[in-house]
């Protein structure tokens, strides 16, 4: 099985992408509600860049690994 590997450049870019639009426009993707994130892997994310990092915050909030921004936000 294969493992997802991010580097370090990647979470750092995570913890800053901002939802675009929708009902939580404007608040980080990382922290989004758990059952929008959900709602979002149900119906299909969308294409493309912004698809494939609210996959990854899914896989984060599903796995009870938010903490790992903690630190990440704390030197924003």
């Amino acid at each position: 099985m294969a493992e997802a590997q991010f580097e370090h450049t990647e979470l750092m870019e995570l913890s800053r992408a901002v939802m675009p639009f929708g009902k939580y426009a404007g608040r980080l993707l990382v922290d989004l509600p758990e059952p929008y994130v959900v709602w979002f892997s149900q119906q299909g994310f969308p294409p493309g860049k912004l698809g494939r990092q609210l996959a990854v915050v899914y896989e984060i909030k599903v796995n009870g690994l938010e903490y790992l921004f903690t630190p990440i936000k704390a030197n924003q």
